[in-house]
């Protein structure tokens, strides 16, 4: 089960209100492509490659858009602790 932490929602929020002063229509579609990704986590929950500044098995990240998606396997649970842009430093934004 895949299940979406509060810090990580809010930073899918700021991504959506961003795009979204912009464009509505592409604001919505990004969060869906997000929420699409995350769901093969149910399936597959190792797809991503292992963060690389943390070098732990159990959080690994997939890579969608410009965005850095962290998550960490629990047993059969799959958490999202964060969406962090590429270009951000990850120990700046990422509190573990």
């Amino acid at each position: 089960m895949v299940k979406w932490t509060l810090p990580a929602k809010k930073d899918l929020r700021k991504i959506h209100d961003y795009i979204a002063e912009d464009s509505k229509f592409y604001a919505r579609r990004v969060v869906e492509d997000f929420v699409e990704q995350t769901e093969k986590l149910n399936d597959f929950p190792e797809i991503g490659r292992i963060v690389p500044e943390l070098n732990d098995q159990h959080i690994r990240e997939l890579i969608i858009y410009s965005y850095r998606l962290i998550c960490q396997i629990q047993g059969q649970t799959v958490e999202i602790l964060a969406v962090i842009h590429g270009k951000r430093d990850f120990f700046n934004v990422y509190k573990k």
